[in-house]
């Protein structure tokens, strides 16, 4: 299995408490397995609150719906050994 890599990594975000905000990371191939995200050091499950998706295979989405101030915090992508933050 072809080792997965993160192509381009997630971006620092700013954003009004209340609004949503996505965060997007693009690897290296489709189908990425050990996919994880984090939010302050905790993993997100997909649900009402976070939505996580894949668009065209290889673009990995984050969605927070209505941030709060503890939203605030370091988002983590990871996939297998490699890992991105903003």
């Amino acid at each position: 299995e072809p080792d997965v890599t993160i192509v381009s990594g997630l971006k620092d975000t700013v954003v009004a408490e209340g609004d949503d905000v996505t965060f997007r990371c693009q690897v290296s191939h489709e189908n990425a397995r050990d996919v994880e995200w984090k939010l302050q050091d905790v993993a997100l499950q997909n649900n009402e609150m976070n939505e996580i998706s894949v668009e065209r295979g290889k673009i990995h989405t984050l969605t927070l719906r209505k941030v709060t101030e503890q939203d605030i915090g370091t988002v983590t992508f990871r996939v297998g050994p490699h890992t991105s933050t903003a």
